[in-house]
């Protein structure tokens, strides 16, 4: 047997480099598929929040005698403060944990899960509604609704809880009953975590020692999302949190940059919905009205640079010719063009007067001779005498 017959590597690589040249190469292998192809995220179903029997529905005992349906409260017969008496919440949403898709993605239902918001939906993914937050670009279909799908009304009730309404716009919530810290930052520390959870927050001021704050959102979906979800609820401390409307800013500022803020955002929704085609015909609408038509359509094409700049030349080597006219009447009434065309339709009209007497006199017939007497001028140049 010869020993040559083995395959043996080469003299130049041993076997531990090929090893690792082999190792190498797989993980540049591996690199390149990571870049090229990304994980694909993968959609997670809503999580059912409560059990159908967890929520105990009982109500507690009742002063009152009449049903109140704006209030939706018992009313008459109650002399205690009514929020000292609210009871917390069983439930509360945790977006992170419980958000996901439902039947209203595959629908296309645009109205939000009220039960969601408040922390007790047993549906899931099962769910009609969404279970998220809405969107920055969040639309619903009636203005007269809110995020949820309830009717709004054209006032705000007396201690402005409710729907709210549809003749304001409002991103602003009162929080009462706040726990008072004796840290500032700590409270405001709390506030944004707590409230933050539910949108972007653009303005928030706490009045410390009357454990009262205002927090503005950036969308009033998210505010009315945000004024649901921490109804009734506590933050780091014991507190039950009375959630309301914020009444309007009386500062004139404010009042101003509120106005200006809905002005652009009806603007813009405005410019979004408008068809391209419809923007360009009503703008060369109005340039014709006012007369700027050869701002869109210019009537004759622009000259080459060296045919402008000989134009100028030509019209600046001519001599510049003054008639008497002009010169005389510089200071007249009328200028030197108005005399002109006065004097030419002068002309013409002599002109024609002219005509029209040669005319008339080719036209003109020799008269007989006037009779003198009845004897004397009888047939006295005839023939026939």
């Amino acid at each position: 047997m010869i020993a040559g017959n083995q395959r043996q590597p080469p003299s130049s690589m041993s076997s531990m480099e090929c090893r690792v040249t082999f190792q190498h190469r797989l993980f540049e292998m591996s690199l390149t598929t990571a870049t090229t192809t990304a994980p694909k995220r993968k959609l997670r179903p809503a999580r059912k929040q409560v059990a159908p029997d967890e929520i105990d529905k009982s109500e507690s005992v009742q002063a009152g005698k009449e049903y109140n349906i704006w209030y939706n409260k018992w009313a008459g017969g109650d002399k205690e403060d009514a929020l000292a008496n609210k009871t917390l919440s069983q439930s509360r949403c945790i977006i992170t944990r419980d958000a996901g898709y439902t039947r209203a993605d595959a629908t296309g239902n645009k109205y939000c899960c009220l039960f969601f918001a408040r922390g007790c939906c047993p549906y899931g993914h099962e769910c009609n509604y969404l279970h998220r937050l809405p969107l920055p670009n969040h639309t619903v279909p009636d203005n007269s609704r809110d995020c949820f799908g309830r009717e709004k009304h054209g006032d705000y009730r007396d201690d402005m809880g409710g729907v709210g309404s549809f003749n304001r716009v409002n991103r602003t919530l009162y929080i009462g009953k706040i726990a008072e810290s004796p840290d500032k930052n700590q409270a405001q520390e709390t506030l944004l975590r707590h409230f933050g959870e539910w949108g972007k927050i653009v303005k928030w001021n706490i009045l410390y020692q009357r454990g009262v704050a205002f927090v503005t959102y950036e969308s009033e979906h998210n505010a009315s999302f945000a004024k649901e979800a921490m109804a009734n609820q506590s933050m780091d401390g014991d507190e039950i949190l009375n959630v309301r409307w914020a009444t309007e800013d009386p500062n004139p500022g404010e009042i101003i940059a509120e106005q200006k803020r809905i002005e652009e955002v009806g603007q813009k929704a405005i410019s979004g919905m408008l068809d391209e085609n419809l923007v360009e015909a009503a703008q060369t609408i109005r340039a014709l009205e006012d007369g700027d038509e050869q701002d869109f359509y210019p009537i004759e094409a622009s000259k080459p640079e060296s045919e402008e700049a000989e134009e100028e030349e030509e019209e600046d080597s001519r001599p510049i010719k003054k008639s008497k006219s002009s010169a005389g009447t510089a200071n007249g009434i009328f200028d030197a063009d108005a005399l002109d065309n006065l004097k030419f339709y002068a002309d013409l009209a002599k002109k024609q007067a002219e005509e029209e007497r040669e005319r008339v006199k080719e036209r003109k017939v020799p008269s007989k001779p006037a009779i003198t007497s009845l004897l004397g001028g009888y047939g006295s140049g005839d023939e026939s005498d």
